[in-house]
């Protein structure tokens, strides 16, 4: 197979390095890609947001498979538009991608599949809001509607940030989304998707806040590990039969049945799993440490997914111990990230670029979340380690990550 990845993130250069492993995979393309992702595959630029532009480059570049990577692209049809021109393609139609796209579209194939979720309601004019704001608290949970890339998000025991970051999301033109406060750890399951069978991934947890301790503001994510030695099997399984099996056939039922990688975000509390999301792709940096761990060839199963073959796909194979990623960012960072600055020390094994762009010969920072570093061992401690070794080698001024991606499950202070 000859596969083009759209995107330019770490996720991309990822699933570039999985789909490089794979026998069958001839030739690997990326559009547009970054500074990494050159070494692995041939670069094309393009509009990932244009059906159209993404469609006349995989005809031109014969591609057999699409992989579509960020969520844009798919919330605005890029797979259909593939898939009109017969193209195989890994990913959502636009119908589907709604699931993440709007949330209140999600809520609704929810409360219909009967698959447990926050109370929420839909805010959509300022006259409304501190009647529904008086509704919910102590902990306030306020999103935008449609997509924030992970950072639309405020969680908050103070009414009035509760009330202005509502109030800024509306001053936009964005409904907001209010949501009751979902407590117990947090849980990742990517499940490949094609109609109404599911194959789930590694479970994995993203850490996304900025800073050590989950303190400072939401991010779109600074570091994973998997697996997670406190969830069992039992709720895995759970997960599947109870949330992502119920959703995938009520979007059946629909008449937009879901074909790509489902991304259910659940709150593992006293009740069992509840969702606090649904993303309509893999998700950043998740992807990464699931991948790293994946033993089974990834062309094989995209493809089956693609083209509606998913259910003959043989069992996926898992590597054994344990993968943590972590996120180097730029210096002010969920903020206006500092950009152009040269980075050294980024060359190794497990170095996924996000956020770079070559110059001059040299490669700098070009974005928020520069560069994803994935550690593996044989447990999550050794995986820890590897990780943060890596990532002390690299040099990038102003640069900051977390110290403490899976330290809470490794020191047992996470259980159900």
């Amino acid at each position: 197979m000859r596969v083009l990845v759209i995107g330019s993130g770490a996720r991309e250069h990822a699933l570039l390095l999985a789909l490089s492993k794979d026998p069958k995979v001839s030739k690997l393309l990326v559009a547009p890609g970054n500074a990494g992702t050159a070494k692995l595959a041939e670069q094309h630029p393009v509009d990932v947001a244009s059906g159209a532009a993404v469609t006349e480059l995989a005809r031109t570049l014969e591609a057999d498979l699409v992989v579509i990577g960020p969520e844009v692209p798919l919330v605005l049809g890029v797979a259909d538009a593939l898939r009109e021109a017969g193209i195989a393609t890994f990913g959502p139609s636009a119908a589907a991608a709604r699931i993440e796209g709007s949330k209140a579209f999600a809520k609704d194939v929810m409360a219909v599949a009967g698959v447990r979720t926050a109370h929420s309601e839909i805010v959509d004019s300022p006259a409304k809001l501190d009647a529904a704001l008086d509704r919910f608290g102590p902990n306030w949970v306020v999103k935008d509607d449609g997509l924030a890339a992970g950072k639309g998000v405020v969680v908050t025991t103070d009414r009035l940030v509760a009330r202005d970051h509502a109030a800024e999301l509306l001053e936009t033109g964005h409904p907001v989304l209010l949501e009751s406060f979902l407590d117990g750890p947090e849980v990742s399951l990517f499940c490949l998707v094609d109609g109404e069978t599911v194959v789930p991934l590694l479970p994995a947890q993203d850490h996304k806040r900025v800073g050590d301790g989950d303190t400072g503001p939401n991010t779109g994510g600074m570091g994973a590990y998997t697996p997670l030695p406190w969830l069992p099997q039992a709720v895995v399984d759970q997960i599947v039969s109870e949330v992502v099996e119920p959703v995938a056939a009520e979007m059946v039922k629909r008449g937009c049945p879901f074909s790509g990688l489902l991304y259910a975000g659940l709150a593992i509390g006293v009740d069992g799993p509840a969702v606090v999301e649904f993303n309509c792709r893999f998700g950043d940096p998740e992807t990464q440490a699931v991948l790293e761990l994946l033993d089974s060839p990834l062309g094989e199963a995209l493809n089956a997914t693609a083209t509606g073959t998913l259910a003959s796909l043989a069992p996926l194979q898992w590597k054994d111990g344990a993968a943590v990623t972590v996120v180097l960012a730029a210096e002010n960072y969920p903020g206006r990230p500092r950009t152009g600055d040269a980075i050294t020390g980024a060359e190794g094994r497990g170095v996924f670029h996000a956020g770079t762009a070559s110059h001059e010969g040299k490669v700098v920072s070009a974005g928020g979340r520069v560069l994803s570093v994935v550690g593996s061992g044989a447990d999550l401690a050794a995986a820890r380690a590897d990780a943060y070794s890596k990532i002390e080698s690299i040099r990038l001024p102003g640069s900051h990550f977390r110290t403490d991606i899976g330290l809470t499950a490794l020191e047992g202070r996470i259980s159900l």
